[in-house]
């Protein structure tokens, strides 16, 4: 059950790698180190989550849900003020929303299967989103999905990350 949390919350990375490829002056390089920082932020997240899990007093999911839908607000919002091509700098932010968003999803499936959760989850979850965006990235180099706005990734990935926010926020209400 981990793997596959890991598996189906990594989704929106697929977007993330799509709108980087759609991008000319993003080079696969950049996608990788993205990942390496988000494997060292998805195993942060499991240590923190095992460490702090004994003393929240309140339901994690309002916190975890209320992460994602700003990260996924502030990746839209992102887009629309900086929409000239993208340089280092400008995917800088992109990257670390990415990995803090796999450190959330860590942190929270960690949380749902504590105490038997293991270094799968992590893993999992870093393996998910370097494997999502890298097809993605390859597959917007291609002529067909070149022809896709690039604007309409970005919303897509930011509206996943919010719908996930949503979803955690019912939960936790008991929807």
């Amino acid at each position: 059950m981990p793997i596959l949390s890991g598996l189906i919350v990594s989704v929106d990375a697929f977007f993330i790698g799509l709108s980087l490829g759609l991008q000319k002056s993003c080079k696969f390089l950049y996608l990788a180190i993205i990942n390496v920082f988000l494997l060292c932020l998805c195993i942060l997240g499991y240590l923190i989550a095992g460490q702090i899990y004994e003393r929240i007093t309140f339901d994690t999911d309002i916190v975890v849900g209320a992460a994602f839908i700003v990260l996924g607000c502030w990746y839209i919002f992102h887009y629309f003020l900086s929409r000239q091509a993208a340089s280092v700098r400008q995917i800088i932010p992109v990257g670390m929303v990415m990995s803090l968003e796999a450190m959330i999803i860590t942190m929270g499936i960690t949380f749902i299967f504590l105490p038997n959760s293991s270094w799968v989850i992590p893993i999992t979850v870093a393996l998910a989103h370097f494997g999502y965006s890298a097809i993605s990235f390859f597959l917007a180099r291609t002529n067909t999905v070149k022809r896709v706005p690039s604007y309409i990734s970005h919303i897509v990935s930011g509206l996943a990350l919010v719908a996930y926010g949503v979803m955690a926020l019912l939960v936790d209400f008991g929807v």
